[in-house]
């Protein structure tokens, strides 16, 4: 049986969203889905919440609070800095990647344009959380 994980989805864009979830589907993944669309909803999300998701998809570009004050917020909180950031952004710029890197993310991918690599990505990324001994705990 495969492990579901709590995922908080960060995405402003409608479409982007809908793509995770039509991923999910196709993917037959049990995961739960927390969506917000920007840093500023992310935070009250995590603040009203009884149970931390074991995994946070983060995109960069956002209105309110984007992804890089988001993550500079989340990391300074010591109950909430343990969780796993992935970046999932369009955003190819290396500076971007290294910026997040510096604050503490746990991954950084580049949305590509095929569906199918989309896919293949997610999966690979969703494979390797439900294994994580860090969710297992």
């Amino acid at each position: 049986m495969k492990k579901k994980l709590n995922i908080l989805l960060i995405e402003d864009d409608f479409i982007e969203v809908m793509k995770m979830n039509r991923t999910i589907t196709s993917l037959y993944l049990p995961h739960n889905i927390i969506e917000a669309t920007n840093g500023q909803e992310a935070m009250e999300v995590l603040q009203q919440t009884s149970q931390l998701p074991d995994i946070i998809l983060l995109d960069l570009h956002m209105p309110k609070i984007n992804g890089t004050e988001f993550l500079e917020m989340l990391k300074s909180k010591p109950e909430l800095r343990h969780i796993p950031v992935i970046i999932l952004t369009t955003s190819e710029n290396h500076k971007d990647l290294m910026e997040c890197y510096k604050i503490g993310i746990s991954g950084y991918i580049v949305k590509p344009l095929k569906y199918e690599d989309y896919v293949e990505k997610i999966r690979v990324v969703f494979d390797y959380w439900r294994i994580n001994e860090l969710i297992n705990i």
